[in-house]
């Protein structure tokens, strides 16, 4: 089976792009957007709406597999790519992605979705791509795309659903009762990315957040055995409470740590160290400390974890209890998978993540790689209104381990 033709066209994302450099130093909210200019280059305002580019595939038998290019909501910082333009993602696969793939014969992904790294373009551009490859060879296959990630690359995993964790955005208090009404297996995310307003000078903020969200568990909560993990993404803010004294924010996520009881407590990106190496040292030394306290409390990189080179360099250093495989800053898929596993491997728990600012097709790809490589958690996504991107990854999820299953018994 052949590609015959390469066809794409602008699309929306679920969310927006939102320079977080400027948002991290306080600048100023209306409504719902900003009053600042931007500080990050390549912004035109602190929030804009985000682009995407779909990709289709037309294959020789008239099947069209399709991905779509997207990029996360904070680009640019962290060590990430800059922020994505449908019209230069348009131009870019017009000369680089149609010479590539038309009249090529599908072998296995394996083997194609590689040759798209050494292509000049943008990360999201391979991150859509590939995911249209995906869809292609799954295709040709007859199967989904995690049986075909499953066989492709041994996982040896049996697909199953697995745990979701939901992100509230600005709405931080009526999308957790959603998220526990639904009973979210990981909640809330709590966007913890200002000094100011939601962290607190000496972490008050955000421990008052903590406190209240534990509540609100087990106010809601319609059974007792429905204990969800209280994940909170912090932006570096705790560093910046805590001038990144090492001893000063382990005390503190060990405090947060007896505050969530009985739940379990994780805390993505607590200090920002500013390059790739400065936060791997950071977070050994953190992760080090909390363990030396006795504190069960789990940290998760995100910024400065982005390449597979880079996911390799956190995992073996043990720099993190959770990597979170952040998939659009990867490129293409195939790094994905090949990340989430990388991870396992090396004993840590892997999170395939990724970003609100994509769509419900890249959500659909990434729900099938985190069941066919047993990721430990997986985001829903695209959006920041909790119902639509738990009913995109959930549903898929149900709706391939049913597939699987049904197989399996024939």
């Amino acid at each position: 089976m052949k590609i015959t033709e390469v066809l794409c066209v602008p699309a929306r994302t679920g969310f927006f792009t939102d320079d977080q450099a400027a948002i991290r130093i306080g600048v100023e909210a209306d409504g719902f957007a900003y009053r600042s200019a931007p500080v990050t280059p390549g912004f035109t305002a602190v929030r804009q709406a985000g682009e995407a580019v779909s990709v289709m595939l037309v294959l020789d038998d008239g099947f069209v597999a399709v991905g779509d290019c997207a990029a996360v909501q904070y680009s640019a910082v962290g060590g990430r790519a800059a922020v994505f333009q449908a019209a230069g993602g348009l131009d870019m696969i017009r000369e680089y992605i149609v010479p590539a793939l038309v009249g090529r014969e599908l072998t296995t992904f394996r083997a194609l979705a590689p040759e798209l790294d050494t292509l000049p373009v943008h990360t999201a551009v391979r991150y859509g791509v590939s995911q249209a490859l995906l869809a292609a060879v799954a295709h040709e296959r007859r199967l989904t795309m995690a049986e075909l990630v499953r066989d492709e690359y041994d996982t040896g995993v049996t697909l199953r659903p697995v745990p979701v964790f939901a992100q509230c955005g600005d709405d931080r208090y009526l999308n957790v009762d959603k998220m526990i009404l639904k009973e979210v297996d990981a909640l809330p995310h709590g966007l913890i990315n200002n000094l100011a307003d939601r962290m607190g000078a000496q972490g008050e903020l955000f421990e008052a957040y903590v406190g209240w969200v534990r509540d609100r568990v087990l106010c809601l909560r319609a059974r007792e055995d429905y204990n969800p993990v209280l994940h909170f993404d912090t932006y570096g803010t705790v560093g910046l409470a805590f001038d990144r004294d090492t001893v000063r924010m382990a005390d503190y996520l060990a405090r947060l740590g007896e505050l969530a009881a009985p739940f379990r407590l994780r805390v993505e990106q607590p200090v920002d160290a500013g390059n790739r190496e400065a936060q791997i040292e950071a977070m050994v030394k953190l992760r080090t400390a909390l363990r030396e306290r006795g504190s069960a409390v789990e940290i998760v990189v995100d910024e400065w974890c982005n390449t597979m080179e880079d996911i390799r360099l956190f995992t073996d250093a043990q720099a993190a209890d959770v990597i979170h495989v952040k998939t659009p800053d990867l490129g293409g898929i195939n790094n994905t998978i090949e990340a989430l596993l990388y991870v396992r491997r090396g004993g840590l728990a892997a999170y395939c993540g990724g970003t609100c600012n994509e769509t419900d097709r890249s959500a659909e790809a990434c729900t099938h790689v985190a069941m066919a490589c047993g990721a430990d958690q997986v985001l829903a996504k695209p959006g920041m209104g909790v119902d639509e991107g738990l009913m995109i990854v959930g549903n898929e999820m149900a709706r391939v381990a049913a597939l699987a299953q049904a197989r399996a018994l024939r």
